[in-house]
Formats: C-alpha cells, sequence, structure tokens
C-alpha cells in the first residue's frame, strides 16, 4: 500500500513533493514519487532524446526515414522519392547521420544510405501506430 502525505497549504515553498495547482485529491503518494524519481533518466539523457525528438519533428526528415525504411537508397533514388534536390537531400542525410539514425556504404562512385539500426524504424513504427490509435478513437 502506497504511503501519502498531505499536500502543503496553496503559495507553500515548491519542491518534488509539492502539490500540482490542479491536483484535487489533496495528498501525495509519497511511494509512487519516490519510484517515478528513481526511476527518471538523467538530465543530459533526457537533452539528447530531445535533441533527438527534433530531428523527428521535421516532415522531410521522416520522409527520408520512411523510404530508408524499405531497404538502402542512394542520394539519387531519395531525390526521385522526395521530389528535392540531391544538395537538399544531402543536407538532411548529414543531420541525420551526426544523430545515428542513418548510415552509409560506399560502392565505387555511389553512396548508398540505410536506417542506422533497427530502433530507428521501430520508432517510426510506433509514431505511426500512435497517431493512427488518436485518429480512431475520436
Amino acid at each position: 500500500m502506497s504511503e501519502a502525505i498531505e499536500l502543503a497549504e496553496p503559495g507553500a515553498a515548491e519542491g518534488p513533493l509539492s502539490p500540482a495547482a490542479t491536483c484535487s485529491c489533496g495528498l501525495v503518494h509519497e511511494e509512487r514519487v519516490r519510484d517515478a524519481l528513481a526511476a527518471a533518466p538523467s538530465p543530459a539523457a533526457l537533452q539528447s532524446l530531445g535533441e533527438l525528438f527534433k530531428l523527428f519533428a521535421e516532415p522531410t526528415r521522416l520522409r527520408i526515414l520512411s523510404a530508408l525504411a524499405e531497404g538502402e537508397l542512394c542520394v539519387c533514388d531519395l531525390g526521385a522519392v522526395l521530389g528535392m534536390s540531391q544538395s537538399a537531400v544531402s543536407h538532411q542525410l548529414a543531420l541525420l547521420r551526426a544523430a545515428r539514425l542513418v548510415k552509409n556504404r560506399r560502392d565505387g562512385k555511389t553512396v548508398y544510405y540505410s536506417l542506422d539500426d533497427e530502433h530507428v524504424k521501430e520508432i517510426l513504427l510506433v509514431g505511426l501506430d500512435h497517431i493512427s490509435e488518436r485518429k480512431e478513437s475520436r
């Protein structure tokens, strides 16, 4: 059973166990708060995760990742899929490579790009599942 403590009066000092302004239960479940704090990623990890998600926030990069989820493509192929110039595609690929979302391999003069690992595809698929659930539940 979770231990609970009564909330401080409104206007009391804020802290990790202080109430949310809209909480109506009137107490803090101390054990749950402790568990949440213990399980929380480090601030540095959350900063890195935020930077990663920023890359997923741009539709062109999502289109590139989606295309590469089907298999490796060269910059020419990606340009054709996206209807973009090779230089514009290359710019986006450089950002994705720096974040280890895509990797490349050279075959003679041609450079092929692919997703860096299966996690990238999983992130895309989970995101797509999530937005389709929201549409279906309305």
